[in-house]
């Protein structure tokens, strides 16, 4: 059987930039793993941008603005890095109004509690009139990748509504590097370090284990379509053979979330057997594992007619 890596770990923590590192891949893994997560975290992640842009006074990104030193095109470029976080709805609006000389910033923005904006520094125009006013209205949405204007426009447009490119995913950056160690007395495994750098709007720790929860959900419905006969003959010998059978089953045929199942597999444990011989507060000196994964183990063992181990 091929052995498993050691759990991961972050070796490097600056602001929105993490390095992991995974150790004790058997030959091959490293790259096989490394180039999976960095494909699931540059296209998969969901994130919000903004979609729409209206700008009073300017009704197409061609338009020059009296009173304002950029012209709409360098206006609707400095929009575009706006890095937002939507904490409800799919989408929302936000709304600036200004006037008078000034450098106006993300900070003007006026945005409403169900969203967050992570970079208010960020520049947008430059106003060189006291007595220029200057409007915008965003519409910020929820998505996945990117998506050109084209298709972010859905039917006519309004008049004034400027679209615009949609950088949803909340990852600037994914680098990853494999070289060999010693495991035993083999020196091929692979030490696989993983350096992601996120937008703000997430942590880099979220991006990994989002993107291991995106594969380890797309890899249990492809097992399932092959293991589906086989799960129907386990059940059928467990109800005739009884209990010890039962704890014969993998941890994965507990369908537990991916976080859950995840520290379960990374603390060594494989099986329900494994499970029932740890305790609550066993379970809660694991790594990863907190009160609500220990009460979704609990409710879905209840469901095979065991419990854990009593505490001493």
């Amino acid at each position: 059987m091929i052995s498993l890596p050691l759990p991961p770990k972050v070796i490097q923590k600056k602001k929105n930039q993490a390095v992991f590192e995974v150790e004790g891949l058997y030959p091959g893994y490293g790259v096989t793993i490394g180039n999976s997560l960095r494909r699931v975290l540059l296209s998969s992640l969901q994130g919000a941008a903004v979609t729409e842009v209206k700008i009073k006074g300017a009704p197409h990104e061609f338009s020059t603005m009296s009173g304002v030193l950029e012209d709409t095109i360098m206006i609707l470029l400095n929009i575009k890095n706006l890095r937002f976080k939507i904490f409800e709805g799919e989408s929302q609006k936000v709304i600036l109004k200004v006037k008078g000389e000034k450098e106006v910033t993300g900070a003007d923005f006026k945005c409403p509690s169900q969203i967050k904006l992570v970079n208010p520094e960020l520049h947008i125009a430059t106003i060189t009139d006291k007595k220029t006013e200057l409007e915008i209205e965003l519409t910020i949405e929820r998505g996945i990748g990117y998506v050109p204007k084209d298709s972010v426009k859905k039917g006519k447009a309004e008049i004034g509504a400027i679209a615009v490119d949609a950088i949803f995913t909340p990852i600037r950056n994914v680098n990853f590097q494999v070289e060999n160690m010693r495991v035993g007395d083999r020196t091929d495994f692979d030490r696989l370090s993983l350096e992601i750098e996120t937008d703000g709007t997430i942590t880099p720790e979220e991006a990994f284990f989002e993107a291991c929860d995106i594969l380890i959900k797309h890899f249990n419905i492809i097992f399932q379509g092959k293991a589906g006969d086989e799960k129907e003959e386990a059940v059928v010998s467990e109800e005739s053979e009884g209990e010890a059978d039962v704890t014969k089953l993998v941890v994965e045929d507990l369908k537990l979330t991916g976080r859950t199942l995840n520290a379960l597999v990374n603390n060594g444990i494989k099986t329900v057997g494994g499970v029932i011989k740890k305790s609550e507060k066993g379970l809660a000196e694991l790594d990863g594992m907190g009160d609500k994964a220990i009460s979704e183990i609990k409710r879905k063992i209840k469901k095979l007619g065991l419990e854990l181990k009593s505490d001493e």
